[in-house]
């Protein structure tokens, strides 16, 4: 049984929990997840980790409620046990000098992409972090992206908070301004990672993003995160999940992550019927 020490609300449905699992947190790092079940009826879920503590012993964990298990999730609280925790897994992001790199967070997506700005910044990088959201109250992580970035652009679709627009269009900004930009990690939703890599495909600029929103059991033995990438199948899971932006099918890729809605919908009408009862 893993121990919840903290959770904390950052946003409406946004939480954040920090847990006890010490011999995950020695060997995580940067880009690899955790497996989650909360309890012994519960599915597992994959969550990727924004934060380690090594000496503590703990991760950081990041978690919007959108279905089942991520609600049930929300539900918990500070003492509360999660059933098991399995990782760290994946492959972990490839953090080298580059030069700058700009590091792009949609949504949630942004509590994925800190602990790479993170990484890239100390390994000696000219850091430039973008982050968006659909509106003011749901910005997350702004003091922490910004302690780890060289500079730091906010976007807003409503504009209620900083640029109104999307990250593509601040990232289409710095490109043409004439400045350098060596390297573009792009993690959020399918259709943001997608419009980011159609623009850095124009300009040439080498680009990573994370398909971890298409994982199911996030071990290898569902085959649910199937993806295309370079004309050749591969899984989310254990073959990512981050890989080359230009290479990947993400037409294939959106028809995918609506395989599950109806079952999804399902199983969370069923578990919030039950809550009420």
């Amino acid at each position: 049984m893993i121990k919840i020490l903290e959770k904390q609300g950052l946003a409406d449905g946004v939480n954040r929990f920090v847990i006890e699992a010490p011999d995950i947190a020695k060997k995580a790092l940067p880009g690899q997840f955790v497996s989650i079940r909360p309890n012994e009826t519960g599915e597992r879920i994959p969550i990727t980790i924004s934060e380690t503590d090594k000496e503590k012993g703990t991760l950081t964990l990041i978690i919007q409620a959108v279905g089942k298990t991520t609600i049930m999730m929300g539900d918990m609280k500070a003492g509360d046990t999660l059933m098991d925790v399995i990782g760290p897994l994946g492959r972990p992001a490839k953090i080298e000098k580059v030069g700058t790199v700009v590091t792009i967070g949609g949504g949630v997506g942004t509590a994925i992409v800190y602990p790479e700005t993170k990484a890239f910044k100390e390994a000696g990088n000219y850091v430039i972090s973008i982050i968006g959201f659909r509106n003011k109250e749901l910005v997350i992580l702004e003091d922490k992206m910004e302690s780890v970035s060289d500079e730091i652009h906010i976007t807003t679709d409503d504009g209620s908070y900083g640029r109104k627009g999307f990250v593509s269009d601040e990232l289409k900004d710095i490109i043409d301004s004439g400045r350098e930009v060596n390297l573009v990690i792009a993690i959020g939703p399918a259709i943001m990672m997608k419009v980011v890599c159609d623009l850095t495909k124009k300009y040439g600029i080498h680009t990573i993003v994370s398909l971890n929103s298409i994982m199911v059991d996030g071990t290898g033995m569902c085959g649910a995160c199937r993806v295309e990438v370079g004309g050749k199948t591969k899984f989310a899971c254990i073959d990512g999940p981050e890989f080359d932006g230009h290479l990947v099918n993400f037409d294939l890729l959106m028809k995918r992550l609506n395989m599950y809605k109806d079952m999804e919908k399902i199983a969370l009408e069923k578990y919030l019927k039950e809550r009420r009862a």
